[in-house]
């Protein structure tokens, strides 16, 4: 499953979230302060974002995954931590455990 789109996603899911944080820490200094990181975070959120759906909906044709399950990995990525939820999902599957969700 290495060089699959599952693990693709996995890999690219916990940067996601992380940029996100990020995006909203910027957003309160733009708000704040008159540092303005938003321009910058949000193309580096923004490209993170859509490998996510990209890797999500590749990851979704290969797995042949049930919707329930795509739908949930994509509501996490747009939950401000959600990304780290599903780094672990996908991890744990990828380790062979069965995953949350998965039916």
């Amino acid at each position: 499953m290495q060089n699959s789109a599952a693990h693709r996603l996995r890999l690219v899911s916990g940067p996601e979230g992380l940029s996100f944080i990020l995006l909203l820490v910027g957003v309160v200094l733009k708000s704040t302060t008159s540092f303005n990181p938003v321009p910058v975070l949000g193309w580096i959120h923004g490209m993170l974002f859509l490998a996510y759906v990209a890797f999500l909906y590749l990851a979704w044709q290969q797995q042949r995954w049930d919707v329930k399950k795509v739908a949930l990995l994509f509501v996490l990525s747009v939950l401000p931590t959600g990304g780290f939820f599903a780094e672990r999902m996908l991890a744990k599957e990828e380790k062979g455990q069965p995953a949350a969700g998965a039916a």
